[in-house]
């Protein structure tokens, strides 16, 4: 199945967890720390109160409040993937915004590859992979397995999906470190 008809099918927190995995790649793009996103993983777990997603989310964005990106377009599309986050965490609105984390990663991933990335991000997204780089071949891995982690075990697939995107942060971190040595 496609990453597109995997977030079409997806259920309220299965979207929360793919929009949160998503940014949660991303986050050495803004300096965020490995902890930053951690309250939001939690609040999707059993037990979790939807209605304090909001104010989770708030905490999160003061954290980070006016980091120095500049003009570097991967940490513009990450700012814009937190900023984008809804207040509630309701299906109709993590749909929109899962969706959005989805093309803006893989356009993050695309740009911070060396290798040259043939395709356009909606064909990789639809499952054509010809051409494909590796850093974008990876994050689209990542992304349909959070989806499917969520869609075959609920609430227990979110420890594993924490794990995927932990090790996504992790390659995310060195590639950014990689290029500020090679530009430094």
């Amino acid at each position: 199945m496609s990453l597109v008809e995997l977030i079409a099918q997806a259920d309220e927190r299965g979207l929360a967890a793919s929009g949160l995995a998503c940014l949660d790649r991303c986050v050495p793009l803004l300096g965020g720390d490995d902890e930053l996103l951690r309250p939001l993983w939690a609040n999707l777990a059993d037990g979790g109160d939807p209605a304090a997603w909001g104010d989770l989310l708030e905490q999160a964005r003061d954290k980070l409040d006016a980091p120095d990106i500049g003009a570097d377009e991967a940490a513009l599309l990450a700012r814009r993937m937190l900023d984008a986050a809804p207040a509630a965490r309701s299906a109709a609105e993590v749909r929109v915004w899962a969706d959005a984390c989805s093309v803006a990663s893989l356009q993050i991933h695309r740009l911070l590859d060396p290798a040259e990335d043939t395709g356009e991000v909606d064909s990789r997204r639809a499952g054509r992979t010809e051409g494909m780089s590796p850093l974008v071949a990876a994050e689209l891995r990542r992304q349909i397995t959070v989806l499917e982690l969520l869609a075959g075990h609920g609430p227990s697939g979110l420890r594993r999906a924490l794990d995927i995107s932990t090790e996504g942060r992790r390659v995310l971190r060195a590639v950014v470190s990689r290029r500020t040595r090679q530009q430094g």
